[in-house]
This record gives structure tokens, C-alpha cells and sequence, in this order.
């Protein structure tokens, strides 16, 4: 098994709340970190035998696993929370059970229905590119990454990743969504998918993806939604400092998983992304969403925005830690060029920070402190968190 950062993390939690949950998008790898983890019993909802009986007899079914276990797709028993609630508030004791699912919505709907306060979440994404790196399947150049993404099947199994995420795609289409009851309209709402995916890295619009969809702003304000509590995509917000300037001030739009998107835009090779006119949009979710697992990683919420003024200055992606902000700029280019820093040297002027906080993230190998602030390879993204 590749070693997931999030272990740690997900020990801490075991050790500390009864109930420990192990969420994130399918095929993440829940269930081989849960039983790589945890030295309990393995149980899966999924076997319709093994669902009648904690359906039917749910009480024993609990009891028969009275020292704990792992609860594969617990979601698919409702009911099994509301008896988890009275079985561990009788226990008063951590690490007993660790509930994994594929079904987010219905999964945290009877969590904080039932469990609230007795449970430690921990959410697991695709993998990192410093996971990748540290088992030695680090993919050679960036566009290699943004072609294959980071799903572990993907590695796990060498399956050719066009294959994989159209079937992940349709999958997702057909089970997840069709659990929204306000989601009827499928092939609508796949259009709308893909149109997300189009708009990586870019502020979000909602009346013109309503207007492209033919849905009103505030269903595409749902479906938004949707494809955030299933781990579809992500928004980062803008900074709210604005320095005496007039700031835009809606969400940029990301795709958790980089490669998900490419397919989505129908980018099936590196000569076509090569040719794409979105090729930076993906490279810059790319580098993005490392920051985002980078944080998920350890528990907390990653502290992230943009800043960009009505005059169209920017700065792709702001960093709130305990030392100050970090500015980051992200460049797809293979070579370096100072010209990368001008955006960068007009928000340092603004906000008074130091070259040494503000960082241009690259296509490219080499990493340097420069005058004018960090070159950063993106094979070294996260020395902008060190």
C-alpha cells in the first residue's frame, strides 16, 4: 500500500472519539487506509447478507461486534446510527468503530443526525503528488499528471486513465446523483459538469453557467453544491484584504482531481493538451489542490484565497499561515522568466510583504531565491508551506 498522509491524522481521531469517519470522494482509498490502520474486524455493508442481518437485528448486530470494527458503506443502514448513538454513549470510551461509505450525502445526513459530537471526521482525497513521490510512481512531467490525475486505482492497477475516469464519471452520474431528489434532469446536469470543468481556474459565473445550461442561477447554485459535498470540486474565495482597491469578489472554481477535469474537457493525449487553450487553467488546478491536500492531510481547513482587483491585478492563490501571507503566482511554463513576478510585485507594493513570502510555482525543474522573490519547481510545491 502507498503510505497515506492522512494516516496520522485519521490516529489521532480513532483515539480521541468513539466513532471515527473516513470520508472522501470514491475511490480514494478509504477502505484500504481503514484496514491498513486499524487492527479491528472488517465488515461490509455492501454484502446483501451481511446488511439484512444489521437491518433486521441490528442491536445484536452491534453487539456482535462489542470491541469494535470497520463498517464498510454504513450508509446503507440508517438505522445503524441511531443504535451506534446509545451503544457508544453507554461505552464513554474512544476508538470503537470506523465508518467508511461511498455515499457521502447519505453518509454525514445520519452522522449529524444521529452522531453529532461523538464522531471524529477525517477526509481522505486522491493522492498527493508527495505520495506518488515518496512510494517512486511520481508521473515525469507535469502533463503527464494532469492527463492520469491522482485516483490510486489509476496506479494501483495500471489502468489506462481515459478508460477509468469515463466509467468513475458515468458511476458517479448514476449513483450519486440520482440519491438528490432535486436533481431529475441527468443529461442536463452532466452538461452542466462539464462545463465546470471548462471554467477551471476561472472566477465563478453562475448566470452564465445558468445561461449555457438552461437552468436558473440559483439551481446551478445548488448543483454547485452537490459536486462540493461530493468532492467533485472545490471553490477558493477571494481575499477579503483589499488594500484601498475595488475587489472581485466571487469564488474561483477547482476540480479536486485534476485529471477528472482534463477528461472532462476531452483532452485525451499530451499533444492535444499541449495545444489546449487550457492547459494553464489545469497546470494551476494542479498546483492548487496539492495545497488543498497538503492541509486535509493534517486535519485542517486549508487557508486558502485569490486576490484580484476591478482593475484585473491578481494573484493566483494567497496563503494565510501563523508567519503571514504568502503570495503564490502559477506558471504551466517549462522556463523560468522574471516577467512572472510583475503581478507579484504589485500585491508585495500593496500589502508590504517581503520577497521572501512571495512565490512563482513553475513547469519547470529548478528551484531558486531570486530578488525578486522564490522560483518554485512544481515537482517542490510545498516548500510555499515550510
Amino acid at each position: 500500500m502507498i503510505h497515506r498522509t492522512l494516516q496520522h491524522h485519521l490516529q489521532q481521531i480513532f483515539a480521541s472519539f468513539p466513532v471515527t469517519a473516513l470520508v472522501g470522494p470514491r475511490q480514494s482509498g478509504k477502505t484500504v487506509l481503514a484496514q491498513a490502520t486499524f487492527s479491528l474486524p472488517y465488515v461490509s455493508l455492501e454484502d446483501p447478507d451481511v446488511r439484512e442481518f444489521a437491518e433486521n437485528d441490528t442491536r445484536r448486530f452491534i453487539e456482535q461486534y462489542s470491541d469494535g470494527c470497520i463498517m464498510d458503506e454504513a450508509q446503507r443502514v440508517p438505522r445503524l446510527f441511531s443504535y451506534l448513538q446509545g451503544y457508544v454513549d453507554k461505552q464513554r470510551k474512544p476508538g470503537q468503530y470506523v465508518l467508511t461509505g461511498s455515499s457521502n450525502f447519505l453518509m454525514m445526513q445520519n452522522i449529524s443526525q444521529s452522531l453529532a459530537g461523538r464522531v471524529g471526521i477525517a477526509n481522505l482525497l486522491p493522492f498527493s503528488l508527495a505520495e506518488l513521490t515518496a512510494a517512486g510512481i511520481q508521473p515525469a512531467t507535469p502533463d503527464e499528471v494532469i492527463l492520469r490525475g491522482f485516483y490510486p486505482p489509476i496506479y494501483d492497477h495500471a489502468i489506462e486513465p481515459r478508460l477509468w475516469l469515463s466509467n468513475y464519471f458515468t458511476t458517479y452520474i448514476e449513483r450519486d446523483v440520482r440519491l438528490l431528489q432535486n436533481i431529475n434532469d441527468l443529461r442536463t446536469f452532466t452538461t452542466f459538469v462539464r462545463l465546470c470543468a471548462g471554467r477551471t481556474g476561472q472566477i465563478l459565473n453562475y448566470s452564465s453557467l445558468a445561461s449555457d445550461c438552461g437552468v436558473s442561477p440559483n439551481t446551478i447554485k445548488q448543483w454547485i453544491s452537490v459536486l462540493e459535498a461530493s468532492y467533485v470540486l472545490f471553490l477558493v474565495q477571494p481575499y477579503s484584504q483589499n488594500f484601498g482597491k475595488r475587489l472581485i469578489k466571487m469564488p474561483k472554481l477547482y476540480f479536486h482531481d485534476v485529471g477528472l477535469a482534463a477528461h472532462l474537457m476531452g483532452v485525451r493525449s499530451e499533444g492535444e493538451l499541449a495545444l489546449h487553450s487550457s492547459r494553464g487553467a489545469l497546470f494551476e488546478n494542479m498546483v492548487v489542490s496539492e495545497f488543498v491536500k497538503y492541509y486535509t492531510n493534517r486535519g485542517e481547513t486549508p487557508p486558502l484565497s485569490y486576490w484580484r482587483d476591478k482593475t484585473g491585478h491578481e494573484v493566483d492563490l494567497i496563503l494565510e499561515t501563523p508567519q503571514g501571507i504568502r503570495a503564490v503566482e502559477i506558471k504551466s511554463a517549462k522556463t523560468f522568466d522574471s516577467s512572472f513576478f510583475s503581478s507579484l510585485s504589485y500585491f508585495r507594493n500593496l500589502s508590504g510583504m517581503t520577497e521572501k513570502h512571495v512565490y512563482v510555482v513553475y513547469g519547470g525543474k529548478n528551484s531558486a531565491l531570486r530578488s525578486q522573490g522564490n522560483e518554485v519547481s512544481w515537482l517542490d510545491t510545498l516548500r510555499v508551506c515550510a
